[in-house]
């Protein structure tokens, strides 16, 4: 067949796998053929093989497609594919890799199915399990993907400067950018029905236009429409232009609330645009997307569109048909369609559990690679010294809980194996952790090993070395230091002879250990406190001191986290969980109070203080804001120091002052020199100060429980009865019962499953820092569909832990993509 007969079938397919919606070129078959002509007649009038398909024949079976149902055209167009067939192609060839199918399977099912599915309904139309048969082209339609966003049409220099303000750099981000409403103007009515108040579309014809100023001097556009039933005025302000876009007679569309004016019901600057077969701003649900300056709705929503039919519609879907088919997903172009152009609310809820599984199967895919990646490498394996492990625990002037224990067992059995360990301590705020790291740290220096204690400010790193050095006092053979950025030159490099001859076993700082100039003689341990507050390359980087053998990792975490989620966050580390406290640790006694109660709460802290006390106040923002209410801390600090507490000692501690600044206002106030510290969050994950009785918690509302927690951690952690009051500046009952629940309990992971339960659809904690790639559909709160994805992603690591066969360079693509700004190893 001639070269311009073969582009017709391959569109012609398009169109088919597409589900007819007539977007298989742009400007649509009727556009397409206007040129496809003159290239059939210039290469001869019919087909090389068999019978010939006249030009004629062909623009008389498309004949108005354009305007056609999406059954007609399915008709029209088998009939096509069958005569082309007929004058000599193969129905092999009618089977192409545009429809995804395989040898031996079903073809592409006919458009009806096809619209179904985009409604909501199951179908098995998907990628294969086996590789489709041109798998280049499919990899390089893939790729188009990543082309920066100028590739679009409509989008130059100037409007890509704009979408770089939403981040928004590549024809992907456009994509998954994803509207954060939808209006539904789906509900159509006749001007004669029409009520104040309602959203509602209407088909009207223009009537009269009128543009003229307002006294005040704004520009007015103003068009009478009316139907069979009746008239209605819409006017839109400050929109000169619209003028020529308007003539007497054209058909419009128009979709938003009826307001009233003198007694009349009118549109007020609602949504419009001319009739036509596919409405993108009005008469359907209408996306309504985040934007910014420079970019308005129309036109963001014309360039998805735009983006929709160049890029989507040829690629293949990466996601395996079985897959597919096990849970009645829509196929990924459907799924990307109809997040953002909904037929219905149906085929949202789909589109939106497709393209959440997706990200979560990424997610687990990386998560089971790194897994794998830790346990391939080999590990020292250390002979436990079972007695003096229990003569150092008898020693203790307490006694360990059995969550405790239970944590120390799983910890001595994974050092005892040849692969290193990759383990999470995770306990609750004063549940005992350190102590459980001394023994794995007893263990590995009683092996001839080193260990490096790794924690996230030089405050925190020298109250772990202090808590370390007194319980390891009076141990033979162990000597500690501490290696922070504060210290000398001269200090800083004595330790580092030091531990590079393996004259220091353990070492404990910040980030100074992970420096080049940092070398270990036999490191065989690494523990790192509050883990999340540093990055997967930093933590790499210390594991990789031990050398070609790794070292051992404990990682370890105050902040409780639900299973679910610790298995996709922590997926590659075994997770040990300390859920009890000890004895010895009192509950905060927690109170939720509004402004009324404010004198109050300040002659409270006045009396803590007069007993020797100490107190926090947090505060949700740094400095006063314009666009964001609450109090913010640098005015706070100064309220208080000069009119509330002008004879005691006030200090602040916010997250825009430097590393040093920070610590050196927090070991003023850990060495009694304040008796108020006024801070930020950046106290969330902080320093022991046994003095510190009172939490006062600004605008409590607006951080999780999970977070109010670790504030609520920060006192109580001495012998004196501590307090925590959450000052809340709302007074809406739902605000106030999620913090009621604070009042009721103490145990960090009933407040993080209440936590997620609450807070819905918002991420319950940042992926960024915990050394996951940003999901742009997905959250973690959704924990059926990431249940859901982490099966899928254990049967597919299972049958093909790389991903190397040829049906998975697809998904393998998507995952290396996906994981692109991080380290897998």
């Amino acid at each position: 067949m001639s070269s311009a007969y073969d582009k017709l079938r391959r569109i012609l397919l398009l169109e088919r796998t597409q589900g007819y919606h007539d977007r298989a070129v742009m400007g649509g078959l009727a556009e397409f053929l206007q040129y496809w002509q003159n290239q059939a007649r210039r290469e001869g009038e019919q087909a090389s093989l068999g019978d010939p398909v006249t030009v004629g024949r062909v623009l008389e079976i498309l004949d108005g497609y354009g305007e056609l149902s999406p059954t007609e055209r399915s008709d029209r167009v088998a009939t096509l594919l069958e005569a082309l067939q007929e004058g000599g192609q193969s129905s092999e060839d009618i089977a192409s890799p545009d429809d995804g199918s395989t040898e031996g399977e079903e073809a592409t099912p006919s458009g009806d199915e096809v619209t179904k599915k985009a409604e909501g309904a199951s179908e098995d139309k998907a990628s294969t399990d086996g590789p489709p048969r041109d798998m280049e082209a499919a990899l390089e339609a893939q790729k188009t993907l990543y082309a920066d966003v100028t590739a679009i049409k409509g989008i130059g220099d100037v409007i890509s400067e704009h979408l770089a303000r939403l981040d928004i750099e590549t024809v992907e981000d456009l994509l998954y950018h994803l509207p954060r409403r939808y209006d539904d103007f789906g509900e159509l009515k006749s001007i004669n029905r029409l009520e104040y108040g309602e959203e509602v579309t209407i088909v009207a014809v223009i009537k009269e236009i009128e543009a003229r100023r307002t006294r005040s001097g704004k520009s007015l556009v103003q068009v009478t429409l009316g139907d069979a039933t009746g008239s209605i005025q819409a006017t839109w302000f400050n929109q000169p232009y619209l003028r020529r876009q308007f003539d007497v007679g054209d058909e419009m569309v128009i979709s938003g609330e009826v307001d009233e004016y003198l007694g009349r019901l009118v549109f007020t600057s609602p949504e419009w645009e001319p009739l036509q077969r596919e409405l993108l701003h009005t008469g359907r649900l209408v996306p309504v997307y985040p934007l910014t300056e420079g970019v308005s709705a129309r036109q963001f929503r014309r360039l998805v569109r735009n983006t929709l039919d160049a890029y989507v519609s040829p690629l293949l879907d990466p996601l395996p048909r079985s897959i597919v088919k096990r849970h009645s997903f829509l196929r990924l172009d459907q799924a990307l369609e109809q997040i953002h152009f909904p037929k219905s609310r149906d085929a949202l809820h789909d589109a939106h559990r497709r393209l959440c599984f997706d990200e979560f199967l990424l997610l687990q895919l990386g998560i089971l690679r790194q897994r794998q990646a830790w346990r391939s490498q080999q590990g020292r394996i250390l002979e436990i010294p079972e007695g003096e492990i229990e003569a150092f625990i008898e020693g203790l002037p307490f006694s360990l809980t059995e969550a405790q224990e239970c944590a120390i067992e799983e910890i001595l059995g994974d050092l005892q194996r040849p692969i290193p360990m990759s383990r999470l301590l995770e306990g609750d705020v004063g549940s005992g952790k350190t102590v459980v790291a001394v023994v794995a740290i007893l263990a590995a220096v009683r092996n001839g090993l080193q260990t490096a204690v790794m924690a996230p400010t030089s405050v925190l790193a020298e109250q772990h070395y202090r808590t370390i050095l007194d319980m390891l006092e009076g141990l033979e053979g162990i000597s500690c230091a501490l290696l922070v950025g504060s210290l000398s030159a001269a200090e800083k490099e004595r330790i580092q002879q030091k531990v590079a001859q393996g004259r220091i076993q353990v070492v404990v700082g910040t980030h100074a250990l992970i420096q080049e100039t940092v070398d270990f003689a036999r490191l065989g341990l690494v523990v790192i406190d509050e883990q999340h507050r540093f990055g997967v390359r930093q933590r790499k980087a210390l594991r990789d001191k031990g050398g070609e053998v790794k070292p051992h990792l404990l990682a370890m975490s105050a902040t409780p986290i639900p299973r679910t989620l610790a298995l996709t966050v922590y997926g590659d580390l075994d997770i040990s969980v300390i859920d009890e406290l000890p004895p010895t640790r009192q509950e905060v006694i927690t109170a939720v109070r509004d402004n009324r109660s404010r004198e109050r709460i300040y002659s409270f802290i006045r009396a803590q203080v007069s007993e020797g006390h100490q107190a926090f106040i947090i505060c949700p923002l740094v400095e006063a804001s314009d666009k964001m209410d609450g109090r913010a801390a640098v005015e706070e600090y100064e309220r208080l120091q000069e009119d509330v507490f002008p004879d005691l000692q006030v200090g602040l501690l916010h997250g825009r002052m430097s590393a040093d600044e920070k610590d050196q206002v927090m070991a003023a106030f850990r060495d009694g020199e304040y008796d108020i510290l006024v801070s930020t969050a950046v106290v969330e994950v902080g320093i022991d100060v046994p003095n510190a009785t009172v939490m006062l918690v600004e605008g409590a509302e607006r951080f999780g429980l999970a977070q109010l927690h670790q504030f609520r951690g920060r006192v109580g952690r001495g012998e004196h009865k501590s307090y925590a009051i959450l000052m809340s500046d709302e007074s809406s009952e739902e605000s106030v019962e999620r913090l009621r629940i604070m009042e009721e309990t103490n145990d960090g992971f009933v407040l993080a499953e209440k936590d997620l339960e609450m807070r819905g659809p918002g991420d319950f904690f940042g992926s960024r820092q915990h050394g996951l790639p940003p999901l742009k559909v997905a959250r973690l709160s959704d924990t059926a569909t990431l249940e859901r994805a982490r099966q899928e992603a254990k049967r597919l690591f299972q049958e093909d832990p790389d991903l190397g066969g040829e049906a998975y360079r697809l998904l393998r693509a998507k995952l290396e993509r996906f994981w692109s700004t991080i380290s897998l190893s």
